[in-house]
């Protein structure tokens, strides 16, 4: 009988985990076949990038899939029994989900300003390092604010996708 921590080396469990990265890529692949092919800038059109990742996703699980049925990933290392931090993982998913709840009434530079610092705090914490308090917290926010302007600014005026934005001027 193997010992508990041993069970992520199945070549059972492994497989499972290639068919369902193989069924996510057929799932994006069903979704992206809906998505208008309309041919924008130098002929690409919407659909183009959700199919390279449909593609990819399918056939790294085609590749997982037959790697796990001819004996699995033998030289993984061994599962050391620490359990995940869900606090980390609190800080992210809220992140993200502020980000989608209030994208449209405080605009994407802020949103994603938002998700940032929460998604930074999240990793701090999972990497166990000391809370500096209100100057991290304030550090990141700019960080957040100077990787959003430039992609929003980016996206609006040179590639004309519409974004939600704060104000009708296109910069905020």
């Amino acid at each position: 009988m193997r010992p508990r921590g041993h069970a992520s080396h199945s070549p059972q469990l492994q497989s499972l985990v290639g068919a369902g990265v193989a069924l996510l890529g057929l799932a994006l692949a069903i979704g992206a076949f809906t998505i208008p092919s309309n041919a924008g800038y130098a002929g690409v059109g919407p659909n183009f990038l959700p199919w390279v990742v449909a593609l990819a996703l399918l056939a790294c699980g085609v590749r997982l899939f037959f790697k796990a049925r001819r004996g699995g990933f033998r030289h993984m290392e061994e599962h050391t029994g620490e359990q995940p931090f869900w606090g980390g993982f609190a800080w992210l998913s809220a992140g993200l989900l502020l980000n989608a709840a209030l994208i449209t009434s405080i605009g994407f530079i802020f949103s994603c300003a938002l998700c940032f610092v929460l998604a930074a705090r999240g990793l701090r914490r999972a990497e166990q390092q000391p809370n500096t308090g209100w100057a991290t917290v304030g550090r990141d926010a700019v960080i957040g604010l100077l990787i959003a302007a430039p992609v929003f600014w980016a996206f609006t005026k040179f590639l004309g996708i519409s974004l939600p934005g704060l104000t009708q001027t296109g910069w905020l």
